[in-house]
């Protein structure tokens, strides 16, 4: 499924990893990996995961001075991360795109803050060349995700952060194969109880043609936060649904009484549901808690 490109990379632990996952970027990989050459210096680990590219990709990252991991065929940007993840060996990573629009100068910034962060995400600021839906979708997520995590996200979506990097392999397991992997591993380390940094950057606008689609993947993203958020906060899901049933089914009870003296059926299914939803997001949080375990476990079990 997939495979290291040879190349020359010392056999000490490097100090930093910059992971680059990419699909189809011939033109932009080249310049981004030599970019990171130039600000890093030469003791950097820097791995390409080409996910199952047709064009040129994998040659020209490693003729830049990659380490190059190729995936069979496309399967995703989330499964081009963890197979970076996976492969990486510094004692710091870093992940960020291969289609130019995150700038390699800012990468000294965001491993400078892992000193007092476990994770630290480049979040994009107003200055940056974006699309307006794009930003709109983007405060949307953010809003909710900030509701869900009970902590401000600034950037919930941005593909270019730093790790330590027992904290990336901890929860690379947990990470879809979509793009939902900056969500995931956003929601995962604030409920796991570790830091988050969100650090200013200005990213530039991509060479090329966009591989997402506004409508097709907003609504898909938007069902993934719905799952992402069952998954590390379910009772902030569960609970205003069970409270929305309760106060529906306590206020027709109030109606039907004050106008014919009697309780419903309809009122007690509602509240019967509230009961229910209630229960089935105490049950959820728990599953939740034993899968962050879990995490914890299946990452000292690797060490």
């Amino acid at each position: 499924m997939s495979g290291d490109v040879p190349s020359k990379s010392p056999s000490r632990q490097p100090p930093l990893s910059v992971v680059i996952p990419c699909y189809n970027e011939e033109m932009n990989i080249g310049p981004v990996v030599a970019g990171v050459r130039t600000q890093m210096g030469p003791e950097v680990e820097v791995i390409v995961v080409d996910d199952g590219s047709s064009d040129a990709t994998a040659r020209i990252a490693a003729e830049a001075g990659a380490r190059v991991v190729r995936h069979a065929y496309n399967i995703g940007n989330g499964a081009a991360w963890k197979s970076g993840i996976r492969a990486a060996r510094g004692r710091n990573i870093v992940i960020m795109d291969g289609d130019g629009q995150h700038d390699p100068a800012d990468i000294t910034r965001l491993v400078a803050a892992l000193d007092d962060y476990h994770m630290v995400v480049g979040a994009r600021t107003r200055s940056s060349d974006t699309d307006m839906h794009r930003d709109v979708a983007n405060a949307v997520f953010n809003a909710f995700a900030t509701y869900l995590a009970k902590k401000r996200i600034e950037d919930l979506t941005s593909g270019f952060r730093a790790f330590r990097g027992r904290l990336a392999k901890q929860f690379a397991y947990l990470l879809p194969n979509t793009f939902s992997s900056p969500s995931t591993i956003t929601l995962a380390t604030i409920r796991a109880g570790y830091s988050v940094r969100y650090e200013p950057i200005v990213v530039k606008r991509r060479k090329g043609k966009s591989k997402i689609r506004p409508l097709r993947d907003a609504t898909r993203f938007f069902l993934i936060m719905l799952k992402v958020s069952t998954l590390f906060s379910p009772l902030r899901v569960f609970l205003p649904a069970a409270a929305l049933f309760f106060v529906a089914g306590a206020g027709y009870y109030a109606f039907t009484y004050i106008t014919s003296h009697r309780f419903t059926n309809m009122s007690a299914l509602l509240i019967t549901n509230s009961v229910l939803v209630f229960l089935l997001g105490m049950i959820s949080e728990q599953i939740a808690q034993l899968r962050l375990d879990r995490s914890e476990e299946h990452h000292l079990d690797e060490e």
